[in-house]
């Protein structure tokens, strides 16, 4: 199973086939290889999995994943009690 975790590009830095970005995910922030989504800049949201940006993603859409994400804490501690 693969995970892509949405989030938005603050900084982009480098050309060409090499060109990375400091990427926000919903307060950490983490250089992610923007190479396989060369269309991505400053402001997009992008699907990242392993460090690479896969793909440019929906603003509204990264929203709704990453309340899903946020929600996974909760979810967890209903199913399985509290620690």
């Amino acid at each position: 199973m693969c995970l892509g975790i949405p989030g938005r590009i603050i900084d982009v830095c480098g050309g060409g086939d090499l060109r990375s970005g400091t990427v926000d995910f919903d307060g950490v922030r983490r250089q992610v290889c923007l190479a396989y989504a060369p269309e991505a800049d400053v402001g997009d949201y992008v699907i990242v999995h392993v460090g690479f940006a896969i793909s440019v993603v929906d603003p509204a859409e990264a929203e709704r994943t990453l309340a899903v994400i946020r929600a996974i804490p909760d979810a967890l501690t209903g199913e399985l009690g509290p620690k």
